[in-house]
C-alpha cells in the first residue's frame, strides 16, 4: 500500500494534506496499490470524514488521550510502528514544516533514507523523481532507494480534489508511544491579530517588498488588498525592518501562499520569497526596475512607480464600482 500521513491541527484536516492524496492517487495507480492514510491524534476518528471522497480506501485512526496536539516523535514512533506492521511500499506527506520533520524522523528510525518536496514520481524497484530544491529555485532529479519509500511532496503543486469515493474503510491501530516520545508537543497555541481573511486563504494576495519605502507606505497596499478582497502580505525585508508583522510575510521562512493572483509591490524577488508564492496560479508585478528577478515569474506585469501604479489602480476599481 501507499501510506498517507493526514497532518491536522484544532480538528481540521490540513488543505496540504489533501493535495498530498491526490499526488498519492497517481501514486497509488503507478504502482496498482490502494491509497490509505493515518490519522493520529487524541481524537482522529472524527477526522476521517474530512478526507472522505479523496481516493483513500482505508483509514488507519490511532488515537491516544495524550495526543490532544502535535507532538513529532510520537506521530514518528506511531507511523514506524506501522512500517514495521504493515510494510508499505512508501509512506507520503505534504512537504510542510511539520511534514518533513515527521518524515525526517521516521527515517532515522528506521534507518531509511526521506527525499523531501517531490514534484513527480517514477515508481520501479527504485523510485526516479523530481523533487525541489533551494527554496523553488531548482528542481533536482533523484533516485530514492530503500525497502520503503518515504517522501514528502512540494506544497501547491496538486489541487485538492475529490473524487466521489465516498467514506472510506476506518481500522484502529495501536502505537507502542512512551513518555519520551512526548516531551517534544504543542502546549499552547497564540493566534496573532489579523483584520479579515488569512493569508493562506486569501485568493488574492496583496504583497510589497523594500520599495514601498515605509510602514506609512503600505497604506495604498491595505487599501487595494480590501477593496478586492484579499489578503496583505510583504518579503522578509519588510519584516525586518519592522514595518509588518511577521505573520504577514510571505517566503520560505514565513507562510506560502497559493492565491489565485498574487499582486507583488516593490518586490525584488529573492529566490526564498518566490518559493513563498510560487504555488499562486498568477503572478502581477508592480516595480519600477525592469531587471527585477520576480519579473521572471511574472505572468503579468506593470514597470513603474508602485506609489503611482497602486492609487491609480485603486482609483479606477472605486471609478467602476460607483
Amino acid at each position: 500500500m501507499i501510506l498517507g500521513i493526514i497532518e491536522h491541527s484544532e480538528g481540521q484536516v490540513s488543505k496540504l494534506s489533501l493535495e498530498m492524496l491526490h499526488f498519492g492517487r497517481g501514486l497509488a495507480a503507478s504502482t496498482g496499490k490502494p491509497l490509505n492514510a493515518v490519522i493520529i491524534g487524541a481524537d482522529a476518528g472524527s477526522l476521517v470524514g474530512q478526507i472522505a471522497d479523496h481516493g483513500v480506501d482505508t483509514v488507519y485512526t490511532i488515537e491516544d488521550a495524550r495526543l490532544t496536539d502535535y507532538a513529532p516523535d510520537a506521530w514518528a514512533q506511531a507511523v514506524a510502528g506501522m512500517v514495521g506492521s504493515h510494510s508499505p511500499e512508501a509512506v507520503i506527506a505534504c512537504g510542510s514544516e511539520i511534514g518533513n520533520e515527521i518524515m525526517a524522523r521516521i527515517g532515522a528510525r528506521l534507518d531509511l533514507p526521506m527525499a523531501a518536496n517531490a514534484l513527480e514520481v517514477e515508481t520501479g524497484e527504485n523510485y526516479s523523481m523530481t523533487r525541489v530544491r533551494w527554496g523553488g529555485s531548482l528542481l533536482e532529479e533523484a533516485t530514492l532507494t530503500a525497502s520503503t519509500k518515504l517522501l514528502t511532496v512540494a506544497q501547491h503543486a496538486f489541487e485538492p480534489a475529490e473524487t466521489g469515493s465516498g467514506m472510506p474503510k476506518v481500522e484502529a491501530v495501536s502505537a507502542d508511544i512512551n513518555d519520551a516520545d512526548l516531551v517534544v508537543r504543542v502546549v499552547n497555541r497564540i493566534v496573532p491579530e489579523q483584520d479579515g481573511i488569512s493569508l493562506t486563504d486569501a485568493p488574492i494576495v496583496v504583497s510589497g517588498g523594500r520599495g514601498v519605502g515605509s510602514a506609512d507606505g503600505f497604506a495604498s497596499i491595505v487599501e487595494l488588498a480590501g477593496m478586492v478582497g484579499g489578503a496583505v502580505g510583504c518579503s522578509r525585508a519588510v519584516t525586518n525592518n519592522g514595518w509588518r508583522p511577521h505573520s504577514d510575510q510571505v517566503g520560505q521562512t514565513g507562510a506560502r501562499v497559493a492565491p489565485n493572483l498574487y499582486i507583488a509591490c516593490g518586490i525584488s524577488g529573492a529566490s526564498q520569497h518566490i518559493s513563498g508564492c510560487a504555488g499562486s496560479k498568477a503572478i502581477l508585478v508592480i516595480n519600477n526596475d525592469k531587471e527585477a528577478p520576480i519579473l521572471a515569474k511574472a505572468d503579468y506585469a506593470v514597470i513603474g512607480d508602485l506609489h503611482e501604479v497602486v492609487p491609480a489602480v485603486i482609483a479606477e476599481i472605486k471609478k467602476r464600482k460607483g
